[in-house]
């Protein structure tokens, strides 16, 4: 009997502390009640399967069928030469870069297979077989046009005038389409990265092709038997990662902008609890706005509210997970639900009607917890699919976009009177300010006639300001939820650090009421809170999804192009951080800003610890071709120091170390400074 009750007992499967899994009372709730319903999620399963210690060490090769070849890290170390090798030779440095470079390729590929989607229906827009989207900002249409080299005006009768902007539009859209695919040539956006930045690019030869040439040549070159040099192959990484943020995101932001409108800031909430248990729940997730721009028109359209209430509901409530919740939250306000993790725990809630997916970081397993209760799953885009028979494919188009998104919306108001008695949700949700971008910073710093990235430089040349911290990323089961990217804000905001945020870590700053100008007075140190109480913006700047970290970037170059902090990125007092770190695409970005100059750190762990020789070329070397470098620190408090630290020696390399007293500025002064 003991023995079986021994066996039966270690049957059990493990369950995790809800307060160990997450700093979220909305999370801890959910997950308490999945585990009363028994339905698993992503926090049971991350106690009962362990990761694989050598492949987080970066230095297992299965591209081929002779592996997988494991190369684990000697119990001392390396004392000696490193002898360790595969069965064709590879060395721990050669596979741990070839892993390094292949998940670049693979985050490259999912923001820029992005990028062509919006490209493609940009595109037929212009070309007016789509009636269901309309150019919304074409003063932003014409500020990216000369980077495309598309003319904006033309000469009539002697006198230069405005070209029409269907015509601009058309020829933008099909210059922006060929940057995936054309035959000669670089990357156009290339050109507005500051000039010793783009000479840098030029030297280390980097400057990227186009975009699909560059996923391709990291696929070929980590193909067995190619590349066989670590500094080579990350050549190629950096090459495909400048691609990506300079290339297929950065297009994308601005083409969304373009077509659905250019963020302002808005007022909104976030958390679980925005879903409302007398309306008609619907979800969006994922990260491709250009269904969900679409559902949101139909949502607020009088004939699906009108439906909505002849089912019983009061109307309908629309919240997103992940970065389609970002999308719709900086263009309309619709309140993100929440975190990558927290997907599953929306249809736990029982009040989620439908939850409708296009693509990256979906959970196959949200159709296993949809099958317990009523929610719809709804798969949307062709190259994302689920095997599971309970999962309903409706195929978006965007030639019948709004046709499509009404019929989605209809679904979900059929399902509401499906409801069982028991919804549970959870009642925290947060105030937040989310919407700003390169364009809104300006005006937010001065106006319509004297807006100017000048402001924000010269807060940091008097202290004000320590520095700007880019804080973005997913959320991972490895790690406490949020914890991380909370406790590293919050560190930084305190030190006068102001920071600007993206994707799944914006909406965790969001949830944690970070994102209000009234958080400065509580969390920041004097100097910021005095800037932000001036100026009327909250100390963590949401700037979208994880596409547009694209506009970090550019907020970077407007700093060093208003002057007086040196003349590349690489001269800022500025750092990046991706603190819970889980996805292939969070190593392009991070590549990417490194590339750009940024000192870059990573949470919970980086592929390379097998390979300690590719690691500091990593950790170092970059640093002398770029001026930027990667990190790693797991503990948040250590994190956000190194990020202080770097952005303290940038003070010094600056000159700006030391206080300063106030000076009331003549004109001659002003003038001096080229401020006349």
């Amino acid at each position: 009997m003991a023995e079986l009750q021994a066996k039966t007992a270690a049957k059990e499967p493990k369950l995790v502390d809800p307060r160990d899994a997450s700093i979220d009372p909305a999370t801890q709730e959910m997950i308490q009640r999945a585990q009363r319903l028994q339905v698993e999620t992503v926090f049971d399963r991350a106690m009962t399967m362990k990761p694989c210690a050598i492949g987080m060490q970066g230095i297992c090769c299965k591209n081929c069928a002779m592996g997988p070849c494991r190369l684990p890290l000697p119990k001392g170390g390396i004392t000696g030469e490193d002898t360790r090798k595969g069965l064709c030779g590879a060395t721990a440095n050669t596979i741990c870069a070839r892993n390094f470079i292949r998940m670049i390729a693979g985050g490259a590929a999912a923001h820029s297979d992005h990028g062509r989607s919006v490209a493609e229906v940009f595109r037929s827009v212009a070309r007016k077989e789509s009636h269901d989207y309309s150019i919304k900002d074409p003063i932003k249409l014409v500020d990216i046009a000369p980077y495309f080299d598309v003319a904006t005006t033309v000469e009539v009768d002697g006198k230069t005038v405005d070209r029409d902007i269907d015509e601009i539009a058309l020829e933008v859209a099909e210059a922006a389409y060929a940057e995936w695919g054309k035959p000669e040539g670089s990357i156009k956006y290339v050109k507005r990265a500051p000039k010793p930045l783009q000479e840098k690019w030029a030297q280390e030869g980097v400057v990227p092709r186009n975009v699909d040439r560059e996923i391709v040549e990291i696929m070929h070159r980590t193909h067995m038997g190619v590349d066989q040099d670590y500094k080579n192959l990350m050549k190629q990484g950096t090459r495909a990662a400048l691609a990506d943020g300079w290339g297929g995101s950065m297009i994308a932001t601005d083409l969304q902008d373009v077509l659905f409108g250019t963020p302002s800031p808005l007022q909104s909430e976030a958390n679980l609890g925005v879903m409302k248990e007398d309306h008609v729940n619907i979800i969006v997730h994922g990260h491709e706005p250009v269904l969900s721009e679409m559902v949101v028109a139909a949502c607020q359209s009088q004939e699906m509210i009108a439906y909505a209430q002849e089912k019983g509901a009061k109307g309908i409530q629309l919240s997103g997970i992940c970065c389609t919740a970002n999308e719709v939250l900086q263009r309309h306000g619709v309140p993100p639900a929440g975190t990558f993790l927290q997907q599953e725990l929306a249809i736990i809630t029982g009040a989620c009607d439908a939850m409708v997916v296009d693509i990256q970081c979906i959970f196959q397993n949200l159709a296993n917890v949809a099958k317990c209760f009523h929610t719809k799953l709804i798969t949307t885009h062709p190259i994302a699919r689920m095997e599971q028979e309970n999962v309903i494919h409706i195929e978006f188009d965007e030639h019948h976009a709004m046709e499509d998104a009404k019929r989605i919306v209809k679904m979900a108001i059929d399902n509401f009177p499906n409801r069982s008695a028991d919804v549970m949700i959870p009642r925290h949700k947060t105030a937040q300010i989310a919407g700003f971008g390169v364009e809104s910073i300006r005006y937010h710093l001065g106006g319509t006639f004297r807006g100017d990235y000048y402001t924000l430089n010269d807060n940091i040349i008097n202290g004000r300001i320590r520095g700007i911290a880019g804080v973005v990323g997913c959320n991972n089961a490895r790690t406490k939820h949020n914890e991380e990217h909370i406790t590293i804000i919050k560190e930084l905001i305190k030190n006068d650090v102001i920071v600007l945020t993206t994707g799944c870590s914006a909406i965790a700053a969001g949830m944690h009421g970070l994102m209000t100008p009234g958080a400065a007075a509580v969390h920041c140190g004097p100097g910021l809170a005095e800037v932000c109480e001036t100026v009327g913006i909250p100390p963590v700047l949401h700037l979208g999804s994880c596409v547009d970290n694209s506009r970090i970037l550019l907020a970077a170059t407007e700093v060093v192009r208003a002057g007086g902090l040196g003349n590349d990125i690489s001269d800022l007092p500025a750092a990046g951080s991706a603190p819970e770190w889980m996805s292939e695409k969070a190593i392009s970005i991070g590549h990417y800003f490194v590339a750009s100059g940024v000192y870059t750190v990573f949470g919970y762990s980086l592929p390379l610890e097998g390979a300690p020789v590719f690691k500091d070329y990593l950790y170092k070397d970059m640093e002398r071709m770029y001026g930027g470098m990667w990190d790693c620190e797991p503990d948040p408090v250590k994190h956000a120091h190194k990020m202080i630290a770097h952005i303290d020696k940038k003070r010094k390399e600056l000159g700006i170390d030391k206080a300063r007293e106030r000076v009331l500025m003549d004109m001659a002064d002003r003038q001096a400074l080229g401020m006349e």
